[in-house]
């Protein structure tokens, strides 16, 4: 039987926070997330508690104190973390950048959707791509 996903999600930006949350929770009540308004405070979570290990982690490229590729760096240097899956989620799609940041072992770059219905329909595409037999995921 497989457990509830345990999403993280590290951006500075408190609304984009709330829609990715309500989209998660669409895709299913019993996913639960975790967020960090920057890459420093998601390091220190990730290093104050070797036990926490989510499932997938989303890191926004665009952010204050460390950026979404400094902040993936830092996070594959961690052992715990990693089979973890990184997804780096992006308004901006630039294709070196997407290059780079696959380069650093992030699992793919996602474009943050213009629309709400687009989000939860990617974010349950990737969920179940990841984890197809996981009866929490509606399909």
């Amino acid at each position: 039987m497989n457990s509830p996903i345990k999403c993280f999600l590290i951006d500075n930006d408190i609304e984009d926070q709330e829609i990715f949350l309500l989209a998660l929770k669409k895709v299913s009540p019993s996913i639960t997330c975790e967020f960090a308004d920057d890459g420093p405070i998601a390091i220190k979570r990730f290093t104050s508690d070797n036990l926490f290990i989510p499932d997938i982690i989303f890191i926004d490229m665009n952010m204050p104190f460390m950026n979404g590729t400094e902040c993936l760096q830092e996070i594959r240097k961690l052992n715990h973390l990693n089979a973890v899956p990184i997804y780096i989620y992006s308004t901006f799609g630039d294709p070196e950048l997407m290059d780079q940041a696959k380069n650093l072992g992030a699992a793919d770059f996602i474009l943050k959707p213009s629309s709400f219905l687009v989000l939860k329909e990617s974010l349950e595409k990737l969920l179940l791509s990841i984890n197809p037999g996981n009866h929490y995921i509606s399909k």
